[in-house]
């Protein structure tokens, strides 16, 4: 893949996922430019991985549920590399482990905030500036999870942000294809990211996790990246409307032993 210093946007881009799609995008000649919620130093450090790579990058401080920082980053992006053609939205927050009884409407409306309004926001900025760029098309990758589908109980807020999520894909990959921007998802399983940290640490937990996914084994977050490199490659052209699912199969197994 060369995407020829096309621009991009990667939220979420300091770590996990987003940092393994950065760094595959810069790797594969995209001009990044990544989010990052706190840490100022891990996501330089992304920037210089990327610039050693022989790509450009920038890093912006951004918490992609507000609007004005949304645009914030979007014209940082735009004056430093140009349109911005490619965007990935990776930033977002796990499930709490709430009953819903027991959850209060403010950690609902972080998630879903983090989770769905983020991008919404990066989504309707993208589209914008694309259209002020005088068209010609682009790619968006909506990170997801397989939960968008596989309820979880102790998830009502992220799975009904990740649900919420899957319908805004749907919904702009119709909306947007007469304009040339395709809308893919992609619906991770277990990755070994830091949203999974406790496992990480335990080895005891991941055997027991990892025992119940027909593959084997918890995925890497440098696979998922290999997949949203190809949805917004020019190998992808055909495809919008669709997520990809890459979970070793554990979303299949969720009626087995009843």
């Amino acid at each position: 893949m060369d995407f020829n210093r096309t621009g991009a946007v990667v939220t979420g881009g300091e770590s996990g996922i987003g940092r393994a799609c950065a760094l595959a995008l810069g790797q594969a000649g995209a001009a990044v430019t990544l989010t990052y919620f706190r840490d100022d130093a891990v996501a330089q450090a992304v920037v210089a991985e990327i610039e050693l790579a022989g790509s450009q990058a920038l890093a912006v401080q951004t918490d992609v549920s507000d609007e004005a920082q949304v645009d914030a980053l979007f014209a940082a992006a735009e004056t430093a590399f140009g349109p911005v053609r490619l965007l990935v939205n990776s930033a977002g927050l796990n499930m709490s482990g709430t009953p819903i009884a027991d959850m209060a409407l403010a950690q609902f409306d972080r998630v879903v905030r983090a989770d769905l309004y983020g991008p919404f926001l990066t989504c309707r900025r993208f589209v914008r500036g694309i259209a002020a760029a005088g068209g010609g098309g682009g790619r968006i990758a909506n990170i997801s999870s397989i939960h968008e589908k596989a309820p979880r109980p102790g998830g009502v807020e992220y799975d009904s942000a990740k649900g919420g999520l899957a319908q805004l894909t749907a919904t702009l990959a119709l909306e947007l294809a007469p304009q040339r921007i395709a809308v893919n998802g992609v619906a991770p399983g277990m990755i070994l990211t830091p949203m999974n940290q406790s496992a990480m640490d335990h080895p005891d937990e991941l055997r027991t996790k990892e025992a119940v996914i027909p593959w084997g084994r918890a995925g890497r977050p440098e696979e998922v990246a290999d997949v949203v490199v190809f949805l917004l490659s020019p190998a992808a052209d055909y495809i919008t409307g669709t997520t990809i699912t890459i979970d070793g199969a554990l979303s299949l197994t969720v009626a087995l032993g009843a």
